[in-house]
């Protein structure tokens, strides 16, 4: 029934979509003090004024949310991917002309549905992938991503190794980096002068196979007008401590976010302790302070 019900929403154009997704963005932010204590939590410890920017911030994450029937189901001319403004893609090319894989980063930023479905355009590429928890939402996120040129692959060992061969052979591979990972398969580093718990597949990876990092924003352009997706790539060498590079891949993502933070998804619980992961060494610069 979900599944069909986005199947009909695809249909209305974008900017109604993501209008009625920020009113949702808004009633929830309203209706959950839990949602609301750690969007205003995490803004705070990024040095923003919840004052200011927390009813953007969920009005935003609404309309990541009201603009995915579109971004997942529209079709011709007003798929998404019809719309949206690329700036980078000469790094991409460059790397395929060295015979390199690229490791697409995509941040919890703008529409990252958006830069997956613009790179399968261009070649095929592999998204970790891990299936919601709610079985009701399995048949609508796995319909979503069957499309030409975009595989999956589970997050597990086996899809680990499946992620490095595509990267060996020259293809590409998309990341959530800011994704809390399971317990043993990140370390602690710094998100914001905070410890958050950060994943090492995006460093081992590229360790391994010699993929070139590049980072993908597909940022909402106002009115329902499609997206601004950049692409920037990352050649300063990584750590190979895991707990630097990581903390190297945390820092560059802060920079990205700061371009634009109403569109990062501040309310996603980014400074939990997966179960079984050790406990989180005191932060730097606990609890910055909001800039007014």
């Amino acid at each position: 029934m979900l599944l069909r019900l986005f199947r009909l929403l695809s249909v209305l154009p974008l900017g109604w979509l993501q209008f009625l997704g920020g009113g949702i963005g808004l009633a929830v932010y309203t209706a959950s003090p839990t949602y609301r204590r750690r969007l205003r939590a995490n803004l705070a410890q990024a040095g923003y004024s919840p004052r200011r920017f927390a009813l953007t911030a969920a009005v935003e994450a609404g309309r990541m949310v009201g603009e995915m029937p579109a971004v997942w189901f529209a079709h011709g001319m007003d798929a998404p991917v019809r719309h949206v403004q690329v700036s980078g893609r000469e790094h991409v090319d460059a790397a395929r002309a060295q015979g390199r894989g690229v490791l697409y980063l995509t941040p919890h930023l703008g529409c990252f549905e958006v830069s997956a479905q613009i790179a399968a355009l261009w070649a095929p590429i592999t998204v970790m992938y891990r299936p919601p928890r709610k079985a009701a939402l399995r048949p609508l996120a796995e319909a979503s991503r069957r499309r030409h040129n975009l595989s999956t692959a589970p997050a597990s060992l086996a899809g680990v190794r499946q992620l490095l061969r595509v990267l060996r052979a020259g293809e590409a591979v998309g990341l959530l980096p800011d994704q809390a990972p399971a317990s043993g398969e990140g370390v602690w580093a710094d998100f914001f002068g905070r410890p958050a718990y950060t994943m090492t597949l995006p460093a081992r990876l590229v360790q391994l196979s010699g993929a070139r990092i590049i980072f993908a924003s597909a940022l909402r352009l106002p009115r329902g007008r499609g997206y601004a997706l950049t692409l920037e790539p990352f050649d300063d060498p990584l750590d190979p401590d895991p707990q630097r590079a990581a903390a190297q891949i945390n820092h560059a993502l802060e920079a990205m976010i700061r371009r634009c933070p109403q569109q990062y998804l501040w309310g996603y619980n980014r400074y939990k302790r997966p179960p079984g992961a050790p406990e989180p060494p005191v932060a730097a610069a606990d609890g910055a302070g909001a800039a007014e």
